[in-house]
C-alpha cells in the first residue's frame, strides 16, 4: 500500500487522454471587461470604449486575453469530468494553481459572446510521495466560432497528507 498521492497517482494515469467533456455557456459582457480593466489598469480602447471599438480591428469590444484566460477557473469548474479530476482521492490537502506550460490567444472574445470550456487529461506526475502534478489541455470555445479563443496547457499540484 503506497501514499494516498501514490494511490492517486496510479489511478489518474489511466485519465490521460481522456475527454473530460464541456462545461456550460458563460456570456462575456461589457462590465465584466471594464470591472478587468480596472483591476488590470490596463484601458485599452479595443477593450472598453464601444464606440471607438466599432471602428477598430475588431468591429467591437473584445475581452482582454488575460481575462478570457482567467475564466478558466469558472469555465473548467462545470465541466463534467471523466479524467483525472474524477478519481476518488483521499488524503488531499490542497490543490493550487501550478502554472502553464502553453497558451495561445488564437482568437478574440467580442463583447456579448459566449464561451466555455472543454478539456482533456494530457499528463499525470507523481512529483513525490505527496505531491501529484497533473496537466489538462483546456480550450475555451466562442459559440458560433471556427476557432477557439484560448487553448492552455494548465498545471494543477496536489498536496497529500
Amino acid at each position: 500500500m503506497g501514499t494516498n498521492a501514490e494511490n492517486a497517482f496510479e489511478a489518474m494515469k489511466g485519465t490521460v487522454g481522456a475527454d473530460e467533456g464541456v462545461g456550460e455557456w458563460f456570456e462575456v459582457t461589457q462590465d465584466l471587461i471594464n470591472t478587468f480593466a480596472n483591476a488590470t489598469h490596463d484601458h485599452q480602447f479595443i477593450h472598453v470604449d464601444p464606440e471607438r471599438a466599432k471602428a477598430g480591428p475588431f468591429g467591437a469590444p473584445i475581452a482582454h486575453g488575460f481575462l478570457t484566460l482567467s475564466l478558466l477557473t469558472h469555465l473548467s469548474g462545470s465541466i463534467k469530468s471523466s479524467g483525472a479530476g474524477s478519481v476518488p482521492m483521499t488524503g488531499v490537502v490542497a490543490g493550487v494553481n501550478y502554472g502553464f506550460d502553453k497558451v495561445r490567444f488564437v482568437s478574440p472574445v467580442k463583447v456579448g459572446s459566449k464561451i466555455r470550456a472543454k478539456g482533456v487529461t494530457s499528463d499525470v506526475n507523481l512529483k513525490d510521495p505527496n505531491t501529484i502534478l497533473s496537466k489538462r489541455t483546456l480550450t475555451i470555445e466562442i459559440e458560433g466560432g471556427s476557432r477557439p479563443a484560448v487553448i492552455a496547457e494548465w498545471i494543477t499540484m496536489l498536496a497529500f497528507a
